[in-house]
C-alpha cells in the first residue's frame, strides 16, 4: 500500500484533522495605562497599539469582553518615578485605579497586574539600587507590598516579572499574611535577556539609565537554566509560569510543558508583535496569516495561554 500524506491536506479534510487550534480562549491582551492621560495616544513602535487613559482602558475592557478575550494583563505609566519605584505599591496607584476601574464596567473579565517596580523606578531598574546594582533582598518586601496593594485593588492574579530570586516567595507570604490566599500568581519563571522588548521600552517608559538587565534576566543562550528557574517558583508557590518571549523560545516552552505540566503562558512580545505587523504594514507580509502562524506554534510548542498584542484583533477576526 503507498502511502499518501496529500490525502488529508484537502480544503475540509485539512480542518478536521488539525492537531493544534488557537481560539480566543486561549489570549490575554496586554494594555498600557498612563495616568497622564486623559485620551488614548498611539504607541509609535506598535502598529494598533494605544497608550490608555483610565476611561479609555475601561472601555477597551468592555470591549475585549464583548469579544470574548478573558484576560488582561496592566501595564502603568506613572506620572511621577522615584528611587524605590513606590508607585508601583501605592493604593493609589494607576495599575491599581485601573483594576478598579476595569472591576466597575466589566463582569468576567480576569483583571492580570503585572508586578514589577520597573515602570516606576527613576532608574528604571526592577528593584532597589545599591552600588550601582539592583539589591535583590532589599527589592523583596517592595514586591510584597504592591501584590497586597494590586489584590486588594481587584487584581484576580499578580504577575511578577522582575526576575528576583525567591520574589514568589516573598510574595506568596505577604499575600496570605494579608487575607488574599486565594490570590493566584503567575509567574515570569523564564524570562530572557531579550532584544525583542525594543518597542516596549517605549511603550512604557521603562528604559534604564544605567547598565542592562542581564544581571538578572536569563541568558538567551541557556534553557537548562529554564528549568531551574520554573522549578524554584513552583517550589515558592506560582500557580501558573511563564516563558517570555515565545517565538525565540519555542523549545523552552516545550521542555517546560513537558518537565512541570503546570499551566504554561508564552508572551509573545512588543518585537515579535511589530516585526509581523511592521512587515505587514508595508506589504512583505500577510499579516493576518503571519500572526496566526506565529501564535499556533506557540501554542504547539506547549503554551495554554499567550499573552499577545494581537489578541483583540484575533477576537474580532474569529466573531467574522
Amino acid at each position: 500500500m503507498m502511502r499518501r500524506m496529500r490525502r488529508l491536506r484537502k480544503p475540509g479534510i485539512r480542518r478536521i484533522v488539525a492537531e493544534t487550534r488557537v481560539s480566543t480562549d486561549d489570549l490575554i491582551m496586554p494594555l498600557f495605562v498612563d495616568e497622564r492621560l486623559e485620551s488614548p495616544a498611539k504607541i509609535g513602535s506598535m502598529p494598533g497599539q494605544l497608550r490608555h487613559s483610565l476611561e479609555s482602558l475601561a472601555k477597551e475592557a468592555e470591549e475585549l469582553e464583548e469579544l470574548g478575550v478573558p484576560a488582561v494583563i496592566l501595564f502603568g505609566i506613572q506620572e511621577e518615578k522615584d528611587e524605590v519605584g513606590s508607585g508601583a505599591y501605592d493604593p493609589r496607584g494607576i495599575v491599581q485605579r485601573a483594576a478598579e476601574r476595569i472591576k466597575e464596567t466589566t463582569s468576567d473579565i480576569v483583571v492580570i497586574a503585572d508586578l514589577c517596580l520597573c515602570e516606576y523606578t527613576s532608574h528604571g531598574h526592577c528593584g532597589v539600587i545599591k552600588n550601582q546594582e539592583v539589591a535583590n533582598d532589599e527589592t523583596l518586601p517592595l514586591l510584597g507590598k504592591a501584590a497586597v496593594s494590586q489584590a486588594r485593588a481587584g487584581a484576580d492574579v499578580v504577575a511578577p516579572s522582575g526576575m528576583m530570586d525567591h520574589m514568589v516567595g516573598a510574595i506568596r507570604e505577604a499575600l496570605d499574611d494579608e487575607g488574599f490566599g486565594d490570590t493566584p500568581i503567575l509567574s515570569y519563571a523564564a524570562k530572557y535577556a531579550s532584544s525583542f522588548y525594543g518597542p516596549f521600552r517605549e511603550a512604557a517608559e521603562s528604559g534604564y539609565a544605567f547598565g542592562d538587565r542581564s544581571g538578572y534576566q536569563m541568558d538567551p543562550a541557556n534553557a537548562l537554566e529554564a528549568l531551574w528557574e520554573v522549578r524554584l517558583d513552583i517550589e515558592e508557590g506560582a500557580d501558573m509560569i511563564m516563558v517570555k518571549p515565545a517565538m525565540p523560545y519555542l523549545d523552552v516552552i516545550r521542555m517546560v510543558k513537558d518537565e512541570f505540566g503546570m499551566p504554561t503562558a508564552a508572551y509573545q512580545v512588543s518585537g515579535e508583535y511589530s516585526m509581523i505587523m511592521g512587515a505587514a504594514e508595508r506589504g512583505w507580509l500577510d499579516g493576518e496569516r503571519a500572526m496566526g502562524e506565529a501564535l499556533t506554534s506557540i501554542k504547539r510548542a506547549g503554551a495554554d495561554m499567550i499573552l499577545t498584542y494581537y489578541a483583540k484583533e484575533f477576537a474580532k477576526k474569529t466573531q467574522e
